[in-house]
């Protein structure tokens, strides 16, 4: 079972469900099994009632933070076999939080496929990575372009993590959602997040905001500002 919904506030939710003690010793007990456990077996293991086990293996599965599939642990089959057995096992899914928020899954696969690119095609990493970074802001406004109340860059732009802030008439981004990358590489990961932002308002069609490089301190290197008028 997968998250539905990758949201940071799903993505917060599902490590607030392992706070509570029984339901963290489940998890932990699921995940250092070889394969799937049943409910009668994780109680049987933490010596605790089934239906207690049952109520928070299934919470967590709930979350995204364990899969459920189901076998048939007699080794029977067809007619008169029984009905499967319920088990879980660890959901392939990765939970992460961080506060601030960070994206370094979303930079080292920009990263890797630029590479790709670049040894497949013959053309610069640093151009190639550029194009990704725009192709990969398309595809985000498209997503965006795609929910039922429509295309909203500040909602874009939070879920992204960039903590976007109104300064007048432009956006302020308070937060780099690769920050740790940035202060080692600027030069790449800034011109990277240009890029990413110019493609996203792009998609959205958001024709009166432009991306630009003005980096300051406490903020991402980029600043969303009012496009010249035309003429």
């Amino acid at each position: 079972m997968e998250l539905v919904d990758d949201s940071r506030e799903a993505r917060i939710l599902a490590v607030a469900a392992l706070e509570e003690p029984t339901r963290r010793r489940l998890y932990d007990h699921v995940v250092r099994r070889v394969g799937p456990v049943t409910r009668d077996e994780a109680a049987t293991a933490l010596g605790l009632p089934r239906t207690t086990a049952a109520f928070h293996l299934d919470k967590l599965a709930d979350e995204g933070l364990l899969e459920v599939v189901y076998e048939r642990r007699n080794g029977r089959s067809g007619p008169g076999a029984g009905r499967p057995s319920k088990l879980y096992r660890r959901a392939a899914q990765h939970v992460a939080v961080s506060l601030p928020e960070n994206r370094y899954d979303l930079a080292g696969g920009l990263l890797a496929t630029a590479i790709e690119d670049a040894v497949a095609t013959g053309e610069s990493p640093r151009t190639a990575l550029d194009r990704r970074a725009r192709q990969l802001g398309n595809e985000l406004a498209l997503a965006a372009r795609d929910e039922a109340d429509g295309p909203d860059v500040m909602r874009v732009l939070e879920e992204q993590g960039f903590e976007p802030r109104t300064d007048e008439n432009a956006i302020v981004l308070g937060n780099c959602p690769f920050h740790a990358l940035a202060q080692d590489h600027t030069d790449l990961v800034c011109e990277m997040n240009l890029c990413l932002l110019d493609g996203l308002l792009t998609g959205l069609g958001t024709t009166h905001l432009q991306a630009h490089l003005k980096p300051t301190p406490d903020t991402c290197c980029v600043r969303l500002e009012p496009a010249p008028a035309p003429g």
